[in-house]
């Protein structure tokens, strides 16, 4: 059931109701800017991925300050983004099954649509879906670079597939994908930076011996919100696929820099609004926000700005506080700030995003992408 709007334009922050997703546009203005800066400089082209936003809104603002396209996971979601007016776009991700594909390959006259494989198999079904189509389809193959989940060896397998996919008649080879999920969340940059350094490593390679194939590679894809840095100076990589830099969740501030202290190249922008319901007891107060308003798999939300409140626990409808007894205790009706630990499955759970900006309610997103999971 679609969720009514929490809150309407012109409206305080403190009169949203909640729980609620809020957006704070300055903070996330700040983090779109500050990515295409810092790629800027590197030749590397950034395609932002939509499973973190789900919104053709906010993947037009993310085009607007040099974006190539966006990255999706599922085809439900390639659907919303093109159908919003995304011209560009990747499914990171293999996709098997006639029903998804022959999906796919109809949005093939409203934008440009990419996929990716990692066995031959799926290359003669992307083949099949295509001439159905009357299409050709760009295909990109996937290289296992450390992340233990999808992805063909690099070096002579991937570049079997690539020549496979070259030779289809309905097919074009676009290039690799090379993510490694794992070491986005790695905490110090040594790690993250040891990791990427291999995952470039079998990404040169498998270029290289490709090239020796008469195969160009015009795109080798990859790199997150906690190692773009290391692949967009790779002089590999030619496209970042980073998604959360625009929200910035608490699992990716716990992330380090060079000096020991957590990160902070963006700013915390996603928030769950959630209201206090209870006070009755000493050094406790209860939410109107649990499990069902935000993702826990990453831990418990943080409180933002309030170090001297801590969430200890949550069930489906309660989110539970706890402060010392030098703190004062948060008022019934009083509405607090969550950073969420994990920004995309929290998104999910939303029909709306709320656009804040100087304590005002500015505009209303709807998160048109929520529940694409086929």
């Amino acid at each position: 059931m679609l969720q009514p709007p929490p809150a309407c334009p012109g409206m305080r922050e403190d009169e949203i109701d909640t729980p609620a997703l809020v957006l704070d546009l300055d903070a996330f203005e700040f983090n779109l800017d500050r990515m295409a800066a810092l790629l800027a400089p590197t030749g590397t082209k950034l395609r932002a991925h939509a499973k973190t936003h789900k919104s053709p809104v906010v993947a037009l603002r993310q085009m607007a300050r040099g974006a190539v396209g966006q990255c999706v996971q599922k085809v439900g979601e390639a659907e919303v983004m093109a159908w919003g007016g995304v011209p560009d776009i990747l499914v990171s991700n293999e996709v098997v099954g006639a029903a998804k594909l022959a999906r796919l390959a109809a949005l093939a006259p409203i934008a440009r649509i990419a996929v990716c494989v990692d066995d031959a198999a799926q290359v003669a079904a992307a083949e099949r879906a295509a001439a159905d189509a009357a299409i050709r389809l760009s295909v990109l193959v996937e290289i296992e670079v450390g992340g233990g989940r999808c992805g063909v060896e690099a070096g002579p397998p991937a570049v079997a597939l690539a020549r496979q996919i070259a030779a289809s008649k309905h097919l074009r080879f676009g290039g690799l994908q090379a993510y490694h999920g794992s070491a986005q969340h790695w905490r110090t940059p040594e790690q993250r930076r040891t990791a990427i350094a291999a995952a470039s490593e079998g990404a040169r390679r498998t270029v290289e011996q490709l090239r020796q194939q008469g195969l160009d590679c015009p795109i080798v894809g990859g790199g997150g919100t906690g190692t773009f840095e290391f692949e967009s100076t790779s002089g590999v990589y030619t496209e970042i696929q980073a998604g959360s830099y625009a929200f910035m969740d608490a699992d990716y501030a716990r992330n380090l820099n060079a000096a020991g202290a957590p990160v902070d190249t963006f700013r915390h922008a996603l928030f769950v609004l959630a209201t206090v319901m209870s006070a009755a007891k000493p050094g406790v107060a209860v939410l109107d926000a649990g499990h069902k308003a935000y993702a826990v798999d990453s831990g418990l939300p943080l409180v933002f700005q309030r170090p001297d409140l801590r969430l200890t626990g949550a069930s489906d409808e309660h989110g539970k506080l706890e402060f010392g007894a030098e703190t004062a205790a948060p008022k019934l009706g009083e509405k607090l700030r969550l950073v969420p630990g994990h920004c995309d499955p929290t998104v999910d759970r939303y029909d709306w995003y709320v656009g804040v900006r100087a304590g005002r309610v500015e505009c209303l997103w709807p998160v048109a992408a929520r529940g694409a999971f086929m």
